[in-house]
């Protein structure tokens, strides 16, 4: 390998290694052959405005870029139609980034529209991410129509947009990577202290069918949201399917720390989603498994759905939330037209969960605005909608406010549970109708 001193606008055909230095470069340079390795340990390449890429490689395959940093570009590197392509231990920052303070992010920007951020791939197989920095600016990792990305131990931190994005990106893996502080807001009338916090920066993001990928031991504190699955856009339904999140800590969001809504067959195991405004909002969503997380200290709920459908909440400890789980039912006529099944909540497994000392443990209810503001009577479903077939077996509900809380619903299973210690009720019904109300436990192991 050759060490050559960069060009602007320089072509690059052969593997080199980078003479070490700064190098003022408008034009970037292109990688234009496949197995092409550069080498850049001690190189910053600099832009002009934050316009245009640092590094440009089209159509190619089994590249390898490690060391470079760059500054002051739109998009640090840009790559399309290639594959097998490595990017390790770079530096990138200072890329283009929407004024602070000023609007709500648009998650749906097509690619030609995309936002700027430090890697811009767009349908690209089989490109690995290790050990890059890509924070302070507005976005990390922006992944177009991509698949079998590995994305491992990247810092993405305080981004004003998104740490790492996926539109239409499938099969993935992401690993270790830090997320942490993605968050902005977004002035309204009234004032600089009247407005969003979060504005839809969060620190991982997935829309437009960004489905099978899978999430580990990766952090996303502090964002906007930590997690934001979209099913559903102005002009796009394609759910994020299938996709697992394992080990994950998305604490500390002003709003939300898991959101998947209009999604179907996602897996939640063993996360933290502590001291949010919820815990997960699910709306929507169907065949879901929650298992093993931990909420803590959430205003409005852990857990919190309208309208899901075949959800497993499995093993999981809610302490100290508004709400443990929070579901409810709202016939919304756009969606009961493009989601007919998601008529109400229905179909629910809730077992082996811990409640402790929240407002309320379990709250399942219809015709409700988020869940516990009752509607206007005309906008209410039929009670053939109301909330039902949930089944609450062999949970441990101790020192809540509220047990167990059902509003208008009807035919759900309540056995073998524990409850103890609720100040107002173990388990309170209002208007429901063919709800079975087993043995359950109370204090000193008393059945009720």
């Amino acid at each position: 390998m050759k060490t050559v001193a960069p060009t602007d606008g320089m072509q690059v055909a052969e593997s080199v290694r980078f003479e070490p230095g700064v190098y003022f470069m408008p034009q970037g340079i292109d990688i234009v052959a496949d197995g092409v390795a550069v080498e850049a340990a001690g190189v910053s390449f600099v832009g002009v405005e934050r316009q245009g890429q640092g590094v440009r490689v089209h159509n190619a395959s089994n590249v390898s870029i490690s060391g470079l940093s760059l500054r002051e570009y739109r998009h640090g590197i840009f790559a399309e139609d290639c594959r097998d392509v490595s990017i390790s231990g770079c530096n990138i920052r200072c890329t283009a980034e929407l004024a602070p303070n000023t609007l709500f992010l648009d998650i749906w920007l097509p690619v030609e529209r995309a936002y700027g951020g430090a890697v811009l791939l767009n349908r690209c197989v089989g490109v690995e991410l290790v050990e890059n920095d890509f924070q302070h600016q507005q976005s990390g990792l922006l992944a177009y129509h991509c698949s079998s990305l590995k994305a491992r131990n990247n810092e993405c931190n305080y981004n004003s947009g998104f740490g790492i994005f996926l539109y239409g990106t499938t099969d993935s893996e992401f690993i270790e990577n830090s997320c942490d502080y993605c968050c902005r807001f977004e002035v309204r009338e009234g004032g600089l202290h009247y407005g969003h916090m979060g504005a839809d920066a969060a620190g991982f993001v997935c829309v437009a069918g960004s489905s099978r990928n899978r999430f580990y031991r990766n952090t996303a504190r502090l964002g906007g949201d930590g997690f934001f699955l979209a099913g559903r856009g102005p002009d796009i339904a394609a759910g994020c399917d299938d996709n697992v999140f394992e080990e994950n800590d998305a604490s500390l969001s002003p709003n939300i720390a898991f959101e998947a809504t209009f999604c179907s067959g996602n897996v939640f195991i063993n996360n933290f989603a502590d001291r949010c405004n919820y815990g997960f909002w699910l709306g929507f969503s169907r065949n879901t498994k929650i298992e093993g997380n931990r909420m803590l200290f959430n205003r409005q709920a852990g857990i919190a759905v309208e309208n899901g459908i075949e959800l497993v909440v499995t093993g999981n400890h809610f302490q100290s939330n508004g709400h443990g789980i929070l579901l409810w039912s709202h016939h919304v006529a756009d969606f009961a037209q493009s989601h007919p099944d998601n008529d109400t909540s229905r179909d629910w497994q809730i077992t082996g969960n811990r409640f402790y000392r929240n407002g309320v443990g379990i709250r399942i209810a219809a015709d409700q605005d988020h869940g516990i503001r009752n509607l206007e009577a005309a906008d209410a479903g039929d009670p053939s909608v109301w909330p039902h077939s949930h089944k609450i077996l062999d949970n441990d509900i101790q020192d809540n406010r509220i047990g167990i809380e059902l509003v208008r619903t009807r035919k759900n299973e309540i056995r073998g549970n524990l409850l103890s210690g609720n100040v107002e009720a173990n388990i309170r019904e209002v208007d429901c109708e063919e709800n079975v109300i087993g043995h359950n436990l109370g204090r000193r192991g008393a059945y009720l």
